[in-house]
């Protein structure tokens, strides 16, 4: 159980929970958004199983839970007695930002769902206030974009945040991958197609690897390719993404782009990205 982390998310409507929940989500930790208050410890107790591999648990919660307080705060006094660490992530914002949000979503506030904004938002605020004084940790994201909250998290968490990239190879003839973000057309390489003895194989191979990389075209390819990444990948950090990917095509999507696709998630790795290398099309024979 000491290396369990868990984590309970509250604070005002309007406030950010949901992303914070989702930033959580990315780091690893199983989100379950407005569980009943009563199910708290057996759910705790579930996940600390012997044999479970569950080991970051963060739990929604808020007044859409009904009776939140006198169930709430019941169950994190069952959880301490029981010797269950966890922490409180408390989210707030000024009442001129929260009336704001609930503006432009056009969203009723839970407990003013036929009254004034407002009057939701201080209600809420003064039942929620026995639980702000226990929080771990109190965000007020008045000023924070979505990104900035979710660099909050991370910074929480300890945790350098980085791209899962995923690095496929692909045969134009066959179709372009549908959820690439960044395609390169590698046609314009030398074919080992043309070579006899090396049409057999693909880019796997090191002949076909040497006889591609070989040409002085492919290495500087290569090198302005890797430039640009460079400037891509820290922009799409900070724009909060956490995935991407890049695909890479020839013609059959067997050599010059299998060749390529092995470097440059060789690479992405040296930059401690996390990569997934995926040759969609090299097992399909007979093509070029």
């Amino acid at each position: 159980m000491s290396d369990l982390r868990f984590a309970i998310v509250t604070g005002l409507s309007g406030a950010g929970k949901t992303q914070a929940l989702r930033a959580l989500e990315d780091l690893g930790y199983f989100c379950v958004d407005n569980l009943p208050p009563s199910l708290v410890t057996k759910f705790a107790e579930l996940v600390t199983q012997p044999g479970g591999v569950i080991r970051r648990v963060a739990l929604g919660m808020d007044v859409r839970g009904g009776e939140f307080f006198q169930g709430m705060l019941q169950s994190l006094e069952d959880l301490a007695s029981l010797g269950f660490p966890y922490r409180i992530l408390f989210l707030e914002a000024d009442d001129e930002t929260l009336v704001r949000r609930f503006k432009e979503t056009r969203r009723l506030h839970p407990l003013a769902p036929h009254g004034r904004v407002l009057e939701g938002i201080r209600e809420e605020r003064q039942r929620l206030e026995p639980l702000r004084e226990r929080a771990t940790t109190v965000i007020d994201t008045s000023i924070l974009k979505p990104q900035s909250l979710r660099q909050e998290i991370f910074d929480l968490e300890g945790e350098l945040r980085r791209l899962v990239i995923t690095v496929v190879s692909f045969g134009f003839k066959h179709g372009l991958p549908l959820d690439a973000d960044l395609v390169f057309d590698l046609r314009f390489l030398p074919n080992p197609n043309s070579v006899e003895a090396l049409r057999i194989h693909d880019g796997n191979h090191p002949e076909v690897a040497g006889y591609v990389m070989g040409w002085p075209v492919a290495r500087r390819f290569l090198q302005r390719l890797f430039g640009l990444l460079d400037f891509l990948l820290p922009h799409y950090l900070q724009e909060g993404r956490t995935q991407l990917a890049i695909a890479l095509g020839c013609t059959g999507g067997r050599h010059r782009s299998v060749v390529l696709a092995n470097r440059v998630a060789a690479w992405l790795r040296r930059k401690d990205h996390g990569v997934i290398l995926e040759h969609r099309d090299v097992a399909r024979e007979g093509q070029v």
